[in-house]
């Protein structure tokens, strides 16, 4: 028998539906081991969150982003560090993550706060990034740390605002926190991003453009318009021949942010201005894939030796290298989402899916070239929901 609960919000009531059975279980998609996209199960009996700290909130999920580290989850990817950072003191058994819930970018609803929980209330819309550590948002409800969320823009609908927290993220950390990139020093920069047509390279795009920075891009020709339109002063196309050679007559930059991985860091480094702080850094590191090969003291160990000797080797040559992670920040997302409100940054969604069809949307994603993001429509969006 359904009962009906409701939260006030400023001088609105929110209702919200639900019965007994929703406050134990909800619905969601899990994997009970890793694998391809066969290994996605729907369930509508998930656990449902709990709040096991004060500072937490549990956030009825209205939207859902998906990020290529969704899909390299679902295969392993990152497994024996994330299991360590789960379960520091290895008290719980091999396996003891599953039933996994994947999906790293929310926006939805508070519904419940911990009680030190000052900065929200019950009914505020939210976004956020969530950790790869934690239960992810293609569920009815998540349960994140207050310090990761952030008061949704109010320009944007939640399909919108899913597309942007965990892009944001990442492009924050490495851009302004490993950079040093700010709105007061960009104005005097020249940007390459390699790898400009997908999620973190079209949030880059906007941000450093509305910082007043220099801003050069490689994509393919078939995203050029794209990125031209989220405002790239310079754009080239790596399908038309060695881009190496094309950027090599370009003037040098002062900053690079690589997507892209593989060989770019052999000659992406002599496209920076030498001796003048110029730094490259790259998002598409080692350090899960040697702990899952190596182990995690190991893998670390092996982390270590070779982020620190390519450092080294670098910096004799007058420029600096540096790994990129991403790094929860609902501060960050404050500012950002005062950006997207000023009409600075805006989403850029490639797919929109219902929730019944989040196996698509993982195809979608796997096939790569993304021009934006997919996102995952969990309210509305097919199965059985509370409707807020």
């Amino acid at each position: 028998m359904n009962s009906s609960m409701v939260f006030s919000h400023g001088c609105h009531k929110r209702p919200f539906s639900t019965s007994r059975s929703r406050m134990t279980v909800m619905p969601a998609w899990v994997i009970d081991t890793y694998g391809g996209n066969d290994v996605l199960r729907f369930t509508r009996n998930a656990s449902f969150p709990i709040l096991n700290y004060p500072n937490e909130v549990i956030v009825q999920v209205h939207a859902a982003g998906l990020n290529p580290i969704d899909v390299s989850m679902r295969g392993g990817y990152g497994a024996s560090s994330l299991s360590m950072k789960r379960d520091p003191l290895n008290l719980n058994q091999k396996g003891s993550e599953f039933p996994l819930v994947l999906g790293r970018d929310v926006s939805g609803v508070v519904m419940e706060c911990g009680l030190d929980v000052k900065y929200f209330k019950e009914g505020d819309e939210v976004w956020a990034a969530i950790p790869p550590w934690k239960q992810g948002s293609l569920a009815e409800f998540v349960c994140l740390s207050a310090n990761e969320v952030s008061l949704k823009p109010k320009s944007l609908s939640h399909s919108a605002a899913a597309a942007l927290p965990y892009v944001a993220a990442t492009a924050w950390s490495a851009l302004v926190n490993t950079c040093g990139l700010t709105l007061e020093n960009s104005a005097e920069k020249r940007i390459l991003i390699l790898g400009g047509s997908g999620g973190v390279g079209t949030f880059a795009i906007q941000m450093l453009k509305a910082w007043g920075g220099h801003v050069t891009v490689t994509c393919s020709k078939d995203a050029e318009r794209l990125v031209r339109g989220l405002g790239a002063d310079h754009v080239v196309d790596y399908s038309a021949g060695p881009v190496e050679l094309a950027l090599g007559t370009l003037e040098k930059f002062d900053v690079i942010l690589d997507n892209v991985g593989g060989d770019t860091e052999s000659w992406a480094m002599g496209l920076l201005k030498p001796w003048s702080g110029a730094k490259y850094v790259t998002l598409v590191t080692p350090f899960l894939q040697n702990t899952d090969l190596l182990g995690v003291a190991d893998g670390m160990m092996q982390t270590g030796i070779t982020v620190a000797s390519k450092a080294l080797k670098h910096l004799c040559k007058g420029v600096h290298y540096r790994w990129g992670f991403f790094i929860p920040n609902g501060a960050a997302l404050d500012d950002i989402s005062e950006m997207v409100d000023a009409g600075k940054i805006r989403a850029v969604v490639e797919a929109e899916f219902p929730f019944s069809q989040v196996p698509q949307a993982f195809q979608k994603v796997e096939e790569g070239h993304a021009r934006g993001k997919t996102v995952v429509q969990v309210i509305g969006g097919g199965g059985d929901h509370a409707e807020c």
